[in-house]
């Protein structure tokens, strides 16, 4: 997803963005320590600790990275901030109780499989806002931004987010997830990652070239679940 989050920006917006070679580097290494333990089809407690770690290691190694970037933001100051962010809090504990009755019903109902929802089409909700954390920098001529946002996304969902849920209940991964979608979502930042540090930035026809290719993996998603 973070291919179509990327690419769609870039549509709107070229971004030009010079991040720091060690920044990518330690991005592109997220993804392994996953892509490693998920090997034998499945997803340990143990592992998911080892994810929790290494998700802090890593998240510390892109910031270490980007010391020398910071700079001056001016800050709008807004009304009633806790009450803000408590109700936003609120509403996305709503929203993912309704999005998981909603998979649940659609799974039952339909016998569509919840690796190819998750993956496709719940992904796509979930991160369509996303899209307008990255779009509005990248407006504005802060490609950096718009794309260390996009690298800290990666790392935050294939250490935290992968290794709390391991934690939680160990995970079994099923046939799909090991031979199409696991591998993509390692794959795509390192394509990302790769065109960052060629080029320094995305034009409008890197932008499409990885719209292509994630829709290129929901065809093949989608392929998979009916064969």
């Amino acid at each position: 997803m973070r291919l179509a989050v990327a690419g769609s920006a870039a549509l709107l917006a070229p971004l030009q963005a010079r991040l720091p070679r060690s920044a990518l580097a330690w991005s592109a290494a997220a993804p392994l320590p996953l892509l490693g333990f998920a090997v034998d089809g499945s997803l340990e407690r143990w592992e998911g600790g080892v994810l929790v770690a290494w998700f802090v290691v890593a998240l510390v190694g892109v910031a270490r990275a980007g010391r020398g970037l910071v700079g001056e933001i001016p800050v709008r100051r807004r009304r009633a901030p806790v009450v803000r962010l408590l109700a936003g809090l609120g509403l996305l504990t709503g929203g993912g109780q309704a999005l998981g009755a909603g998979i649940h019903g659609v799974v039952t109902r339909f016998g569509v499989s919840e690796s190819l929802l998750g993956n496709t089409a719940i992904a796509a909700g979930v991160e369509a806002e996303e899209l307008g954390r990255v779009s509005t920098p990248a407006r504005r001529g802060r490609g950096d931004v718009a794309m260390a946002n996009i690298l800290g996304t990666i790392v935050h969902f294939v250490g935290f987010n992968a290794g709390v849920i391991a934690l939680v209940r160990p995970i079994a991964l099923d046939q799909d997830t090991r031979r199409l979608h696991l591998p993509f979502a390692v794959g795509a930042p390192l394509v990302l990652i790769a065109l960052l540090a060629w080029r320094g930035r995305l034009g409008r026809a890197e932008g499409l070239l990885l719209v292509a290719l994630y829709l290129c993996y929901v065809a093949a998603a989608v392929a998979l679940e009916v064969s």
